[in-house]
């Protein structure tokens, strides 16, 4: 690290948990934020403010004027920009020691896993099952950390994804695939700090795997309910028939 980095991460190399070994880590290391919506705003505003070397963002969709109300990455100058490549000023503003990458277009399955294999950690930050399913599996064939979230009308959930430890979950073990219909945020509304909350926590957790920092979270499943401002947490269990991590 240089003088300016030095100065820059004073506060975590602080921390005796943490030190500078950690914060080096983070400097060297490559993350990939899958989606710049609610829960990818605040996670990639953290893990660009505490020095995540290469940060990647994926996201298709272009900003709405809706979007404001919980994606707080975004201005409103920035309305009508693809949400990857308005992230990506956003973060180069607040941190211009770090190389942000804006990936604009729908990858293919393909493409997507040669990208996730070259990551450090992923953070599924999507609103549907679908795509959490696809990222858990390529994830898991990867053997790349993921860290996935959720959060809907007062509610979050997360999930760390780790097949680099034995006989652990991942995101397909606690949510087998159903054809039960998904809730969304333009149909059942969300609290805007509720999706903060969740991009915050995701971030953390990454940021503790990268630098093998504190107590994982693999094996839970961690809730949060916005109402009664209650936290719960639940170990859960691997499936030994799962069809993606049981092989």
């Amino acid at each position: 690290m240089n003088d300016e980095q030095l100065d820059r991460y004073s506060r975590h190399i602080l921390l005796p948990q943490f030190d500078y070994e950690g914060q080096s880590s983070l400097l060297g290391s490559k993350v990939l934020v899958l989606g710049v919506g609610g829960l990818g705003s605040s996670a990639a505003m953290y893990l660009a403010s505490s020095g995540i070397g290469q940060l990647h963002l994926l996201d298709p969709d272009t900003l709405e004027s809706s979007n404001l109300q919980r994606q707080i990455l975004h201005r409103e100058n920035h309305i009508g920009m693809n949400k990857a490549v308005s992230g990506q000023k956003s973060l180069q503003d607040l941190n211009s020691g770090i190389d942000v990458y804006a990936h604009t277009e729908c990858l293919n399955e393909e493409a997507l896993a040669t990208l996730i294999s070259q990551m450090d950690a992923v953070l599924d930050c999507t609103d549907n099952s679908h795509s959490r399913r696809l990222h858990n599996r390529l994830c898991v064939m990867a053997r790349v950390p993921l860290v996935s979230a959720a959060a809907i009308r007062f509610e979050g959930q997360l999930m760390v994804i780790n097949s680099q430890v034995e006989n652990k979950p991942c995101y397909e073990c606690v949510y087998p695939e159903s054809n039960n219909q998904e809730m969304s945020c333009s149909e059942s509304g969300v609290m805007a700090p509720v999706v903060g909350m969740m991009g915050v926590f995701q971030a953390l957790e990454a940021i503790k795997v990268i630098s093998n920092t504190g107590q994982s979270l693999v094996g839970t499943l961690s809730s949060f309910d916005g109402l009664s401002g209650q936290w719960r947490r639940f170990n859960v269990a691997k499936n030994p028939q799962c069809p993606i991590c049981s092989h």
